[in-house]
């Protein structure tokens, strides 16, 4: 039994989400949600709803036959997504512009 959860559009760079994805993929739920907890990072809330909510599916799917206790995150994956441009006014009429990141996660979670 495998579920999945995925969030788009994400306002953060996929570079420092993987860093919070690295270290939770391959544990239990119950670890890696703890771990999560602790992280003083933007991201780690954010993947803490995700696996969360990849929980519920596979509860859901289940229909209440499987054991969530025994899950672990199977994959989990942090892809760009599109990039927000704006301009920065410099001196003398020039220019420079801003690249604000987006990320897609998605979080499979399995026995």
């Amino acid at each position: 039994m495998e579920a999945r959860a995925i969030v788009r559009h994400v306002k953060m760079s996929p570079r420092k989400v993987r860093i919070v994805a690295n270290m939770i993929r391959g544990k239990r739920v119950e670890d890696a949600l703890g771990m999560l907890t602790l992280l003083p990072k933007k991201s780690a809330k954010i993947m803490s709803k995700l696996v969360n909510s990849a929980v519920a599916n596979a509860d859901d799917q289940a229909k209440g036959q499987g054991n969530v206790d025994t899950l672990v995150v199977k994959a989990i994956t942090v892809d760009n997504g599109p990039i927000i441009k704006r301009w920065l006014p410099r001196a003398m009429g020039r220019a420079n512009r801003i690249q604000r990141r987006t990320s897609h996660i998605t979080v499979v979670v399995g026995e």
